[in-house]
């Protein structure tokens, strides 16, 4: 009689709906054993679309991506030792571009790709040991939030927006243990396509919630504010440096 493989070999109870917690809960524990062999600590996460292609109206955007990474990777080799590292989606357009301007600078750069349909495939960039494959979007967006110390948002359309207000929801909630600046590069785009100040006159969030981002709109500016902004410890031991998440007091405490 033929022995069975055992329950985690068995490919066909991994893909199937009982063997999705597997699934899930190995989209957590792979990346993080990839990091913590890498010595990856802390990133610097760069959202954007995916479709930007040179000579697109927005095309401009694309080599200030890659400059911003460029700036933040040269500061992050020379005077931390590459603790801090360019993080992105894993795709063409914005995504492309960081990963590019990390290359530039002679550094790494994570790619958190997701498997899509159409037009999501890891671009040449990223650092090989580094490139993850996703299938699910909570999971993908969990590691982009984990070890973020600062967010920058060039313009985009539905998945950009996802994952931003993720982490400004977050923010806003005060859910995570540390805070995560948000940049938002190319203030004419922003201000266009999302009316914060109509947010606000219409109730559905504070004043004060317009602190939890702001605009920048050259490379220079960008790599900078993030540089003032950024909480790291450089003297601290290399490891996975978790945002963990902030649980409200019992009623009555």
């Amino acid at each position: 009689m033929r022995t069975p493989p055992l329950a985690y070999h068995d490919r066909k109870f991994i893909d199937s709906d009982e063997g999705r917690p597997v699934r899930i809960i190995s989209e957590y524990l792979a990346p993080l054993r990839a990091f913590s062999a890498a010595g990856i600590g802390a990133t610097v996460v760069f959202f954007g679309s995916a479709r930007l292609r040179p000579g697109a109206p927005l095309s401009p955007y694309l080599d200030e991506a890659a400059e911003v990474a460029r700036l933040l990777t040269e500061w992050s080799r020379t005077v931390c030792g590459e603790r801090i590292v360019v993080c992105s989606g894993g795709g063409p357009g914005i995504m492309e571009a960081a990963n590019r301007g990390a290359a530039l600078a002679g550094g790494r750069s994570i790619g958190l790709n997701i498997g899509l349909p159409h037009e999501q495939r890891p671009n040449p960039y990223i650092t090989p040991d580094l490139l993850f494959e996703f299938h699910y979007f909570f999971m993908r967006k969990l590691w982009f939030a984990h070890l973020a110390r600062a967010l920058i948002a060039f313009p985009g359309g539905f998945g950009t927006f996802d994952e931003l207000f993720e982490v400004l929801t977050l923010a806003q909630t005060q859910k995570l243990d540390r805070p995560i600046p948000v940049f938002l590069y190319g203030s004419a785009f922003w201000k266009e396509v999302v009316d914060f100040d109509a947010l606000v006159r219409h109730g559905t969030i504070a004043p004060e919630d317009l602190r939890l981002f702001e605009f920048v709109d050259t490379p220079r500016s960008a790599f900078e504010r993030v540089r003032q902004r950024v909480e790291f410890s450089f003297d601290a031991p290399q490891r996975v440096g978790f945002a963990k998440s902030r649980c409200p007091p019992p009623d009555g405490s």
